[in-house]
């Protein structure tokens, strides 16, 4: 058995996979070991479905035995948990779905099956994806692998912890306002956030309906333009999903990108930037540029605003979409004397103190009285943060940002204090609230060691641009290549 099958990454496994050289079984077993080694120290996984891997992946290697094997066969991947899979557990971090086991696959999980991938597992991730640091998990918190005393980012912290410590080959997460690309700056891996539609959200439990967007988190940017062109497409099952032809993610990577136009807003670095991030950043400007590209100055005037926007947006449809868990239909149901007490009873005991929190601000701004107050003053002003992008990509091709103004923070540092926590997501919610992608690409080292990452934002549908200008930067330095020590 070849040592170390887990360092790799998709596009340097794949290869070795179709020529038989290695086997996916081998690959698997040294995966639940390591799983087994290493995760009791980062919490990762919620569960791990050993028996369910081994029996993909003896199906993958019989498939490539036959010559009918795919860029993803064989490879073994993580599911951010609040993707349903049909017969393994789907718990959305949340002790309300703690035994809930789904009778159907997500879109985008059954379209990996049908690839050929080995899935490890489902890991961890704040409570229906209301975090930013994976704390808010009801089953404890993941820690980052680059130092367990810090947290790996949210909420699809699980998913950019197992990428990190090689506890996986590649995952999927979800992002709202954030929460792919976020947790993959402080774990130093690539997260993707697709543009609102390409994905299919089909067999994604529902945080906030209009901006939800499922993305890969990969050990490399080839890794993430290899699992997009698995997941992207128009799925009827939602009808969100854009009716638009996929094209081929990986055709532009390893492109020049002289001429290449990148927009930066002084609006992200200015008062609250950690000086080691607005240093890592703009050396990776200027690596850019050293490439070719063109650095125009841009503005995205709204910006000021996109914190309040997500907080009265997210939250009001967090709690419409969460008034289905009561007890009745599935999950956890806790007994009252009467219907109403135990609706009020399986809420409380069910639900942590975040999403409590995030449903009674829903509530109130859905309220009568206060919804043209918030709700739909909210959305006015998300249409001119939408705008301001639209007139920001008639000057530049991409913009780039710093992820988040800090490296990541301690474990506790930020739970007694929530609006601290909520800016933790000031550079990236505005990609949510316009529709937009966005990928983050590692680009540096903070003076303690943590991981930093810069932002790429391009215009709806420039997914491949924006694969072409992280690939560039990613070739052009070494950061990707650097690992956690164990």
């Amino acid at each position: 058995m070849t040592d170390s099958l887990y360092s790799l990454s998709i596009s340097e496994l794949a290869p070795l996979l179709a020529r038989r050289e290695v086997s996916p079984v081998e690959v698997t077993e040294q995966l639940l070991e390591r799983i087994a080694a290493v995760d009791g120290q980062l919490n990762s996984y919620l569960t791990v479905d050993a028996d369910g891997a081994r029996v993909q992946a003896k199906a993958a290697e019989a498939r490539i035995a036959k010559g009918e094997g795919a860029p993803l066969t064989g490879i073994p991947l993580a599911l951010k948990d609040v993707l349903v899979t049909k017969g393994l557990r789907t718990t959305c971090g949340s002790r309300i779905l703690e035994n809930f086991v789904p009778p159907f696959d997500a879109t985008v999980c059954a379209r990996l099956r049908e690839a050929g991938a080995v899935f490890m597992g489902k890991v961890n991730m704040d409570e229906f994806a209301m975090g930013s640091s994976t704390e808010n998990s009801a089953f404890g918190p993941t820690h980052n692998p680059w130092n367990r005393d810090y947290i790996p980012g949210g909420s699809s912290g699980g998913s950019a912890a197992a990428v990190a410590a090689d506890l996986c080959i590649a995952s999927l997460g979800s992002d709202t306002g954030g929460s792919i690309r976020q947790p993959a700056c402080h774990c130093g891996v690539v997260g993707l956030k697709p543009t609102y539609g390409r994905v299919s959200r089909y067999g994604l439990v529902a945080y906030a309906s209009s901006l939800d967007q499922i993305g890969p988190l990969t050990k490399e940017v080839r890794d993430a333009a290899l699992l997009l062109n698995c997941i992207a497409g128009h799925d009827r099952r939602d009808s969100t999903s854009v009716d638009q032809a996929v094209p081929d993610y990986l055709a532009r990577l390893g492109r020049e990108i002289k001429g290449l136009k990148i927009g930066v807003p002084q609006e992200y670095f200015g008062e609250g930037l950690d000086p080691d991030v607005a240093s890592a950043v703009q050396a990776a400007l200027k690596t850019l540029e050293g490439l070719g590209a063109v650095l125009v100055e841009v503005s995205l005037p709204h910006t000021e605003y996109a914190v309040a926007v997500y907080y009265v947006v997210a939250v009001a449809e967090a709690s419409s979409n969460l008034a289905r868990y009561d007890g009745v239909k599935y999950g956890l149901r806790a007994e009252g004397r009467n219907l109403l007490e135990m609706y009020g009873a399986t809420r409380t005991k069910g639900f942590g103190a975040e999403v409590r929190r995030r449903i009674m601000l829903g509530t109130y701004a859905l309220s009568a009285g206060y919804y043209d107050a918030y709700y739909r003053k909210a959305s006015q002003v998300r249409a001119l943060i939408r705008g301001d992008f639209d007139r920001a990509f008639k000057e530049c091709d991409v913009v780039a940002t710093p992820v988040s103004p800090t490296p990541a923070f301690r474990l506790g540092e930020k739970m007694a204090d929530p609006l601290t926590m909520y800016l933790s997501d000031i550079f990236t919610i505005s990609a949510n609230l316009a529709g937009v992608p966005g990928i983050s690409v590692p680009c540096g080292f903070s003076g303690g060691g943590l991981p930093i990452g810069l932002q790429l934002m391009g215009p709806p549908f420039g997914e491949e641009v924006l694969l072409q200008a992280a690939y560039a930067l990613e070739q052009a330095t070494e950061w990707h290549r650097r690992k956690p020590v164990w």
